[in-house]
């Protein structure tokens, strides 16, 4: 043998070259090998033709220097042999007699390499006894060389030596796991765990998740001589972590919204495809209207209906129910029964046909087309069953559902309930403050002598839920009326009852006819009592924005003052929309600030515009784009004579189909002013002969309007209240005649003194003036201006004929 025949040794992938030597029975060398040479440091020049033992360090290994002849046996062991250099060397060796001759064939590998084939060939053992990792060595052509994969392993075919992946698996699997397997015999670079579905080529459904390590294997020079593969069964733990994935993923879906439906529609997605193929969620036909579910059991009408379905196919079966459709009454059976009491179903298509008797019809309506099984779970909160949501599996999945997938479903399904729960109880404190808000809402329109008005109210929904958004037209006498908008602090049923305070108490001191300004300073008082006597934790949500508009129609003027809220809007007639500049008060609870008012006149068909803040979230909150975006609205959709419930509407656009992030109220008012054909005025000084003159004047005016029938009451209380402010308030005294839908009595003195209504005794000489007056209209008061008082009186009478012209007012 010659040197330059031996293989190079490649460092890591096997040992060196073996040392071979031909000894006699005398232990002389009769042949030496190159690789001997190599291990020894001495040619064969040196060695042959003497004895082994000058090489060998005693003592000597048998069957050296035992002087016995060649016989059948083989001796193994370890010996050190003298180096050229003087050094020993440590080998394993094998004499092997050999047949027909005196001679051994002595074999020796430096004992470190012996060492490491002997671990080598104990691990491939070790591997190739596993009994759950498979183990395959293939050929640079992926032809299966040895393998410990028994058809006992996974279940599966058997892989025999000689074949190739795609001889068991189906094409397209083999195909995928073979790219890896050249892969890395081409690049040299180990797959470690690549997982694969592979799915038997003969065997209908089965499939496994394999968890894939190869390495490439190397001949004596370097050069790729195959591959080895470790695959493992990994079809549990990939089921396991894809059920607690659509766990993760069902408690991050479901239940995010408070809408009924909404979150059934979630429940019924997170479960397709994941789980099965068809999912119906169906729920009690009280619930989503936020009601409680009643009890049911056993068959008859279940009084479910159906609120969300998904397919993995996309689409819906034609015949399927379908949602919002009403559930058919069910015939009773063990398995309903067992369901209702369980919690859980898992059966199959015969058993669900067998259960419902039989009868096509259900079939059709209630079991999907192909599906073999079926798992179905109860959602349950609070001890009441809200409905139930059923997988179904088809051909698309011919495997059947197992244990694991029961308790999977009834773990989603029981999250899913608590949303589901949440969302009714939401729905139900939702409606019953809607309801109660409209309740305090005034109508959403009027048609009163001084303005026209349009209400429009939104209701927030979601996180924010309902607040205390309101509007208010308040009639006062003397055809005034007040226009009033306001947002409450906070959300809920809090917000709605103080909303319904504040209305009243606005209503309360409007009906004072107290000035505007003056309105907001009570109610800033009346809040910041609320929130004193609120919990510690709400006090500082107790407060709220309000505008109070107070307009005359006789003089046209219109006073504003405000309490944080955004500034109104007009359009005035032949002209674009405007923003009114109304000194911007506090917010009411804040205490300490007083009101500012201004008045402006308006003319008739003005259109004021009055909106909470919500109309800001229409733009994000952006507060000049949406201030641009409803003087635009109000400029391009306002026209003489539109309908002022279709403007709001137009405000209110943005909205779409998505309920508001926040209340929003809107109150459009188109002002009117009375003819000056129906109001009569006069001034008189503070003398007797007064009294007379106003009676006669006001006989006249009524005369001349046709209300003869109200001369006679209209004297008597002209002659009360003059005379009363002749003798108790000094001049000058005025007195305006109103002829509305009633009779207006006004007079005026510069005195503030409260008018009090007595009850004279019978001897007394006065006192009778006011119960006189109260006797002879059906309403009277009086309010204060910045200095003395009206008092005021109603009376009704029979309405004009249309075509009776209207006299001219006598001048005073």
């Amino acid at each position: 043998m010659r040197p330059d025949d031996e293989p190079p040794a490649v460092p890591g992938i096997r040992p060196g070259p073996v040392a071979a030597a031909v000894v006699d029975h005398a232990g002389v060398v009769v042949r030496w090998s190159s690789a001997a040479r190599s291990l020894v440091g001495r040619g064969a020049e040196e060695v042959c033709g003497r004895s082994l033992g000058r090489l060998l360090v005693p003592p000597l290994p048998p069957p050296f220097g035992s002087g016995r002849g060649g016989g059948d046996r083989t001796e193994r062991g370890a010996a050190l042999l003298r180096h050229s250099s003087g050094r020993t060397v440590e080998v394993a060796y094998e004499a092997v007699p050999l047949a027909g001759a005196d001679e051994y064939l002595v074999t020796a590998v430096p004992a470190a390499d012996a060492a490491e084939w002997a671990r080598g060939a104990s691990l491939m053992r070790a591997l190739f006894a596993q009994s759950r990792v498979g183990i395959g060595i293939h050929d640079t052509d992926l032809n299966v060389v040895r393998t410990n994969i028994t058809p006992e392993m996974f279940g599966g075919p058997p892989l025999p030596v000689g074949s190739r992946l795609g001889d068991v698996l189906d094409a397209e699997d083999a195909e995928a796991v073979e790219r890896v397997l050249r892969d890395v015999l081409e690049t040299g670079e180990p797959a470690v765990r690549s997982s694969h579905l592979v799915r038997a080529r003969n065997a209908a459904g089965q499939k496994w998740v394999m968890s894939l390590t190869a390495f490439q294997l190397q001949d004596a020079r370097g050069r790729p001589d195959g591959v080895v593969v470790a695959v493992n069964d990994t079809t549990a733990q990939e089921k396991l972590r894809d059920q607690i994935d659509l766990l993760h993923t069902s408690a991050n879906r479901i239940g995010s919204s408070l809408d009924v439906v909404r979150t059934a529609q979630d429940l019924a997605d997170v479960v397709v495809p994941d789980l099965g193929d068809v999912v119906t969620v169906d729920l009690s036909e009280s619930v989503p209207s936020g009601e409680e579910p009643p009890p049911v059991f056993g068959g008859g009408r279940q009084h479910l209906t159906r609120a969300a379905v998904a397919t993995s196919a996309g689409g819906w079966q034609a015949g399927l129910l379908g949602p919002g459709e009403p559930y058919p009454p069910l015939p009773d059976s063990r398995a309903l029964r067992g369901l209702q009491e369980a919690g859980t179903l898992l059966t199959d298509r015969d058993a669900v046909i067998g259960a419902l008797g039989g009868d096509d019809d259900l079939i059709r309506l209630l079991v999907p087309e192909r599906a073999h099984s079926v798992l179905v779970a109860v959602l349950r909160a609070r001890g009441r069953i809200l409905g139930t949501v059923s997988v179904w599996r088809t051909d698309r999945r011919p495997e059947p559902f197992d244990e694991s997938d029961r308790r999977l479903l009834a773990e989603i399904a029981s999250r899913a309930a608590l949303g589901v729960e949440n969302a009714r109880r939401y729905t139900h404190e939702h409606r019953a403050a809607v309801a109660l808000q409209e309740q305090l809402l005034p109508r959403p329109t009027t048609d009163l002598p001084a303005v026209e008005t349009a209400g429009s109210y939104r209701p927030a929904e979601g996180e924010m839920s309902i607040s205390g958004d309101w509007f208010d037209v308040i009639a006062l006498p003397s055809s005034r009326v007040a226009l009033v908008i306001g947002d409450v602090i906070g959300h809920g049923l809090h917000a709605t009852a103080t909303m319904g305070r504040l209305r009243t108490a606005i209503q309360a001191f409007g009906g004072m006819e107290l000035p505007p300004e003056e309105v907001l300073g009570q109610v800033d008082d009346l809040v910041q009592r609320l929130a004193a006597e609120a919990p510690p934790g709400r006090r500082d949500v107790v407060g709220a924005t309000c505008l109070y508009a107070l307009y005359d129609p006789v003089s046209g003027l219109c006073t504003f003052a405000s309490a944080g809220q955004p500034p109104p809007v007009l359009v005035r007639p032949g002209s674009g929309a405007e923003f009114l500049d109304v000194p911007p008060g506090p917010p009411l609870g804040v205490g300490g600030v007083p009101f500012e008012s201004v008045t402006v006149e308006l003319e008739p068909d003005t259109v004021l515009a009055l909106y909470t803040d919500g109309l800001f979230g229409l733009e994000g909150f952006d507060v000049e784009r949406a201030m641009a975006r409803i003087k635009h609205r109000l400029d391009t959709m306002y026209r003489p004579g539109a309908a002022l419930d279709e403007v709001g509407r137009s405000l209110l656009s943005g909205v779409g189909d998505e309920p508001p992030a926040d209340d929003l109220a809107v109150l459009l008012a188109r002002t009117r002013t009375l003819s000056s054909h129906d109001v009569a005025s006069w001034e008189f000084p503070a003398g007797p002969a007064s009294v007379a003159v106003a009676r006669a004047a006001a006989v006249r005016q009524l005369s001349a309007w046709g209300l003869d029938e109200l001369a006679l009451t209209t004297e008597l209380v002209v002659s009360e209240l003059v005379t009363n402010a002749v003798r108790y308030a000094g001049g000058p005294v005025g007195l305006r005649l109103i002829r509305e839908n009633v009779l207006i009595c006004e007079v005026t003195d510069p005195s503030n003194t409260q008018p009090r209504l007595l009850r004279a005794a019978d001897l007394d000489e006065g006192g009778r003036g006011l119960f006189i007056v109260a006797n002879c209209t059906t309403r009277w008061g009086s309010r204060y201006g910045r200095s003395g008082k009206t008092i005021w009186t109603e009376q009704p009478f029979r309405p004009r004929p249309a075509d009776e012209p209207a006299l001219l007012p006598l001048a005073g």
